[in-house]
């Protein structure tokens, strides 16, 4: 769906009318007209006015049929590696590397909450 289709849509479910909308966002109803039909395009300024009007992103416009991912995920190479390979030892030697692994994790919130909390008084 375009953009201009979206930003249409979402006026009209909320019940707007373009004069509206137009008086909300600081546009001329001419002008607001002219983004909903396609014929000018909505500056990110003007997107940020919507998206504050509807209580929606500037994201969710753009894509308001939820075409935006849910999860975005950033992969280490190295380290997805590495887990592959522990996965790969017997039990006995999984459960030392879990353990050293969980101790340093402990140890690591204790100090963060040690200079919290404790080093502040």
């Amino acid at each position: 769906m375009k953009l201009a289709e979206n930003i249409k849509k979402l006026r009209e479910e909320k019940g707007f009318l373009q004069k509206q909308v137009a008086a909300e966002i600081g546009l001329k109803p001419a002008h607001y007209n002219k983004i909903e039909k396609g014929i000018v395009e909505a500056s990110v300024e003007i997107l940020d006015k919507l998206a504050n009007l509807y209580g929606l992103t500037i994201d969710q416009i753009v894509h308001l049929e939820n075409d935006i991912p849910k999860e975005v995920t950033i992969e280490d190479k190295g380290l997805i590696e590495q887990v592959k390979l522990i996965q790969e030892l017997d039990e006995k030697d999984k459960k030392t590397i879990f353990n050293i692994i969980d101790t340093m994790l402990t140890k690591n919130k204790f100090k963060d909450f040690f200079n919290k909390n404790i080093a502040a008084l």
